[in-house]
């Protein structure tokens, strides 16, 4: 037999006490729910008894299953430009449509957040820099192009 989690276990205790008697409001006391949780439990009970109880996943249903959220995972590592945007910086905004255009899912940008760091991306700042630059040149330039045009300013030019 698998191990239980404690919330598991908590509804599996809760239901034990109903079936020995308990109101829902006494066994959610016991195991320290609201009463509206041991009340939902309770129906979950008597609909199936202990194992519906053990069976209940916690919290709202994910709205991407684990398929979709690697083919999330390897539609990001193609880049934004292979998915019509006009550079390759993925932003907040940019990943959110993309999982609205592919799956039909709204997300808001602090979930869409939330959902990149649980696949493992990291927020990344990028460089300021042009893609062009020419590091010889620059260094060139700071020696002797600039000098000559920094001129001192005289007691005249005031």
């Amino acid at each position: 037999m698998a191990k239980m989690d404690d919330a598991t276990r908590m509804r599996v205790l809760a239901g034990r006490l109903m079936l020995a008697g308990k109101t829902p409001a006494e066994a959610a006391k016991a195991v320290g729910v609201a009463r509206q949780t041991a009340y939902t439990w309770k129906a979950r009970l008597d609909e199936g008894g202990i194992d519906a109880l053990r069976a209940m996943a916690p919290g709202r249903p994910a709205q991407l299953d684990g398929a979709q959220l690697d083919a999330l995972g390897s539609a990001l590592l193609q880049g934004a430009i292979a998915h019509g945007f006009g550079t390759e910086l993925w932003t907040l905004k940019r990943v959110r449509a993309l999982i609205e255009r592919l799956y039909g899912v709204r997300f808001s940008e602090v979930h869409v957040w939330r959902l990149l760091g649980a696949m493992g991306f990291s927020s990344q700042k990028p460089e300021r820099r042009a893609i062009e630059r020419d590091d010889l040149a620059v260094l060139e330039w700071k020696r002797k192009t600039w000098p000559a045009l920094k001129k001192s300013v005289s007691p005249s030019d005031d």
